[in-house]
């Protein structure tokens, strides 16, 4: 099939397009209308629709492969490994909805999932959505404060958890931070569940705390019918940063995502009921949602629930995996690449991978350096993909599911995916550029098709002014992202037009960061930037002008204020925020209005030309950047 075609039906006649995707998943009530974008930017999409996502990732798929794994949990932090057939996990699912149930969830309620890469995470948010419920799941790495926020922002009955999570061999404590982030929270969260593992203490508290294992052996016996919920009703929310303090909850629809995935699952990753997708993010992020959870599950696949390191035991361990248990399909990240880049070359020719078809990448740019190198050393395809957070699947990649020969082309993640009408814009004017090889800010014109965000939770005033009033009178979803396009439609991501910068994977404010450095009493102002690394990405770096200068007189003065301004960010947001450096100054870079100059500050770091710097109002300060780098 020619893929330029699709994606014009999809452009030009979006109503039969869509209609015909639809048919990919159950509707318990057929919709009513395809698309309602009567007030935009706002869509709903197959509106009147009743269906349940648990339903169509689980109980559809159990009469045609009971005995098909669903789920293979493997752990080299623990040397478990487990499988759930799609009959054990619709069982396992009811359960643990029962559970949820007992605690007075009921559709609509929140939530909050805060655990470790284990199959009880995944079980959580079906059994979540099967009740018409919503899930927010809060990445693993983050800190009391920063979890305390989301707690406050989701107003969840339930906090469901883990005594620990496990990385590098290193036990990290979940439940003492949950409990620190409880006290910090207005909102009293009436129901904790507890997964203990056995890696650390975890005292319960008498009236809020419960044993997960001990509330299971109660209800093993359980049966609880999926809620049919509206098309547009809420699945789960995701934080993601974003350029002010306070995350913004990413809320997702139920029918439109469903529908998206299943198709991305077959147009885009070609994979098929009964093969088996193996994806090395974490629930906690969006991608392991979409394509460790939901889309494999939607599509009647077999879904790996990896914890653990791409170099532990060795650097060879993914591809054990893919050996092992015969994965078609797997997606990582750039960066875990070039972690891998480092090791034994042996390692990627020591398994057989012949049942591999692709490897996906996505999570940040990827450099033709490394597609070029993975490429060669494995020998498949690498398929980069661009997406966000907010739209929950590729916005540009290639649809080998339905043009097996599109080339990939280094350096870019490819081209628009069906339902996303992309336009490079002027970031001054708005206006779009035509020509190939200009330089534009990548945006989305409205609606976004099925899948993307609906509105930011409980704030839809902010989901109008962040994303969708940047160009006045023109309606079009910004992504924050420069772009090119080539002569032959080829798009190429050239980083974030905000202050976003994106670590491994990871987006993470400037915001966020510089609010909690600033957080320790030693610091009087603070700038941090995203720096380009060869490992992951970007890492953040940290500018600080202190109130002492004596502080950071000498090397040892130095060196002992940054470890403390380190474990302030550990302990506010997690060792995910933590800065690669932070750096000591008497004054940050500004212009004569106090604006202060991070694109110079990020030039010095990477050993760039500034540019023109004829507003800055010190040029000493711009010297001072200069050797605090170079010490």
């Amino acid at each position: 099939m020619d893929y330029d075609a699709l994606y014009r039906r999809s452009i030009d006649e979006p109503e039969a397009f869509w209609r015909e995707q639809a048919a990919r998943i159950d509707w318990h009530q057929p919709f009513e209308q395809v698309c309602d974008h009567s007030q935009p930017p706002f869509a709903r999409w197959f509106a009147g629709g009743l269906t349940n996502l648990c339903h169509n990732a689980v109980d559809r798929h159990v009469p045609q492969r009971p005995d098909q794994p669903a789920l293979v949990y493997i752990s080299t932090e623990t040397g478990q490994e487990r499988s759930l057939s799609y009959g054990q996990l619709y069982v396992e699912v009811q359960r643990t909805a029962a559970i949820l149930q007992a605690m007075g969830v009921r559709k609509g309620d929140r939530v909050l999932i805060y655990m470790p890469m284990i199959p009880e995470a995944v079980v959580a948010m079906l059994a979540t959505v099967r009740l018409g419920a919503i899930h927010s799941v809060v990445f693993g790495g983050f800190a009391s404060h920063a979890l305390a926020s989301r707690i406050d922002d989701a107003q969840p009955t339930v906090v469901f958890t883990a005594d620990a999570g496990s990385r590098g061999g290193k036990v990290i404590a979940y439940k003492p931070l949950l409990d620190e982030a409880l006290k910090q929270a207005q909102h009293a969260v009436p129901h904790v569940v507890v997964v203990d593992r056995g890696l650390a203490p975890a005292p319960l508290q008498a009236g809020r705390d419960h044993d997960f294992h001990t509330l299971r052996r109660e209800v093993m016996d359980a049966q609880v019918p999926c809620e049919w919920v509206a098309s547009e009703h809420p699945s789960y929310t995701l934080y993601t940063s974003g350029t002010t303090g306070k995350p913004k909850g990413v809320q997702r629809d139920t029918g439109g995502y469903a529908v998206a995935l299943a198709m991305s699952m077959d147009l885009i990753y070609c994979g098929q009921p009964g093969e088996t997708f193996f994806c090395t993010s974490d629930i906690g992020w969006v991608v392991g949602h979409s394509y460790i959870v939901y889309g494999p599950l939607l599509a009647g696949m077999t879904t790996i629930v990896y914890e653990g390191l791409p170099v532990r035991p060795d650097a060879a361990v993914w591809w054990s995996i893919v050996e092992r248990h015969r994965a078609n399909v797997m997606f990582s990240a750039p960066t875990a690449i070039r972690v891998l880049k480092k090791q034994d070359p042996d390692c990627l020719k020591r398994h057989d991978l012949s049942s591999l078809k692709h490897l996906f990448l996505a999570g940040e740019p990827l450099d033709e350096p490394t597609a070029r190198w993975i490429g060669e050393a494995i020998g498949k395809p690498i398929i980069d993909n661009y997406w966000q957070t907010e739209t929950g699947w590729p916005i540009l990649s290639l649809a080998r599911g339905v043009d097996p020969h599109q080339a990939p082309r280094l350096g870019s993640p490819g081209v628009p995916m069906p339902g996303y009408k992309v336009t490079l814009r002027d970031d001054q004017t708005g206006e779009p550029l035509t020509g190939a090889n200009q330089k534009g800010v990548l945006t989305i014109d409205g609606p976004l098709p099925p899948g993307c965000l609906q509105t930011v939770w409980g704030d839809d005033r902010r989901f109008v002014q962040t994303y969708w009033s940047t160009f006045p009178n023109q309606p079009v979803y910004n992504t924050f992202d420069w772009g090119i396009r080539d002569e032959d439609g080829y798009y190429f991501i050239l980083g974030r037009t905000d202050d976003v910068i994106n670590v491994a994977g990871h987006r993470l404010g400037t915001r966020e960061i510089e609010e909690a450095v600033s957080s320790h009493p030693a610091v009087a102002e603070v700038a941090v930037v995203g720096v380009a690394d060869e490992v992951k990405g970007q890492v953040a770096r940290a500018f600080v002008v202190v109130k002492d200068p004596q502080r950071v007189a000498d090397d040892a003065g130095r060196a002992a204020l940054e470890a403390e301004i380190m474990r302030t960010v550990d302990g506010q947001l997690g060792a995910v925020a933590r800065p690669a450096r932070v750096h000591f100054v008497n004054v940050l870079p500004k212009t004569r209005s106090g604006k202060l100059l991070r694109r110079a500050i990020q030039a010095v770091c990477e050993g760039r030309a500034t540019g023109d710097l004829t507003t800055i109002e010190d040029p000493a300060a711009l010297q001072q950047l200069q050797e605090a780098v170079a010490r």
